[in-house]
């Protein structure tokens, strides 16, 4: 079969590589849409992230959706030609994080396409996989593969949420409108945010921001005090979701949010960022990391299948896989797209 596989900074090529033999309790799925991811990007681009750096070559991608082709011995509940979202996390469940109901902090993790191990684990952008049953989450005959792609961002600001507590009548702020952050406004307003506002230095992610269901929107390049109104009373927000990665974002957001306000930081910088730690102090702010998810995911998908989320808004093209620089320049052109998906069947 054919995968995408990242040699090093720009060079994505497209290679034959074997599928693995299927086992019990496991599942071949036949993939068929694949969500590239801001991950993806920094591999593409800069050959990793942070520490994290390319060793060896690697198949890209973890949001994918397919078609059940093959089920392993002792499988039940699952049959061919069934549509699933493909869930990429495979903790190892014994331990002492996953015994802990942490196993997103798993010690043995395998996380399609990630370079933080080594070896390398390989990807799903591909066009077939075997993957376990507990990654296996059937979709709804009414949702696309791409909606189903989707279900893994969506986790992500999911979690995010579950990390803020409770949200209900809450008055939020979205720094960073990307694909995470326009996913956390979704997630937020159906854990019963009350106000939602939105920031970002780009005109199309804050015109998507809007469509799935910010209040308000300000462009901070076009006006950096947008925010000034929200000061007042030492701060109106309860909640900020920092969704960018960029410290501005974040050391702007301080003086709009109340004390004891929640900061939920969902985008990873580029390098360490520093604090005004008096403020943190005086405000008594409780900052928040966001790593991947677990039980999430079910959720994502739930939601997804019951049509209590609509994520359509923000899947701007599918390219098919042979096509991948062209898709790959596109997704990182935040004036023209949000989510960009590639096409393997």
């Amino acid at each position: 079969m054919e995968a995408l596989v990242i040699h090093a900074p720009g060079d994505l090529r497209v290679e034959e590589i074997p599928t693995p033999e299927l086992g019990a309790g496991q599942l071949r799925v036949r993939v068929r849409c694949g969500g590239i991811c801001g991950s993806d990007l920094h591999y593409y681009q800069h050959g990793g992230f942070g520490t994290v750096r390319i060793q060896e070559p690697m198949v890209l991608g973890h949001e994918v959706a397919g078609a059940i082709e093959a089920v392993g011995p002792g499988v039940s509940g699952f049959s061919a030609g069934q549509r699933i979202a493909v869930s990429p996390s495979r903790p190892c469940g014994l331990c002492r994080f996953c015994q802990e109901g942490l196993q997103n902090h798993c010690l043995e993790m395998r996380y399609y396409g990630s370079a933080m191990r080594n070896p390398h684990v390989q990807g799903a952008f591909r066009q077939q996989i075997v993957i376990d049953t507990h990654q296996a989450h059937l979709l709804a005959d009414h949702l696309s593969d791409g909606e189903g792609a989707m279900a893994e961002p969506l986790s992500v600001a999911l979690h995010g949420v579950q990390r803020a507590g409770p949200l209900l009548g809450r008055k939020v702020l979205v720094t960073g409108c990307g694909p995470i952050g326009a996913l956390a406004i979704i997630a937020a307003r159906r854990a019963g945010a009350a106000h939602i506002v939105a920031t970002d230095m780009g005109a199309h992610p804050l015109s998507k921001a809007l469509k799935v269901g910010a209040d308000e929107v300000i462009n901070i390049a076009e006006e950096p005090g947008g925010l000034a109104r929200f000061a007042a009373d030492k701060g109106q927000f309860d909640v900020l979701f920092e969704a960018s990665g960029n410290e501005r974002a974040l050391r702007g957001a301080f003086e709009v949010l109340r004390p004891r306000g929640i900061i939920v930081q969902l985008g990873l910088a580029g390098g360490e960022m520093t604090l005004p730690i008096n403020t943190i102090v005086a405000k008594e702010f409780d900052l928040r990391g966001v790593f991947r998810f677990h039980q999430e995911f079910a959720t994502a998908v739930e939601l997804l299948n019951k049509g209590l989320v609509d994520v359509k808004p923000l899947i701007s093209a599918t390219l098919s896989y042979r096509d991948s620089a062209r898709a790959f320049a596109l997704a990182a052109d935040r004036s023209q797209a949000m989510k960009v998906l590639l096409n393997f069947d």
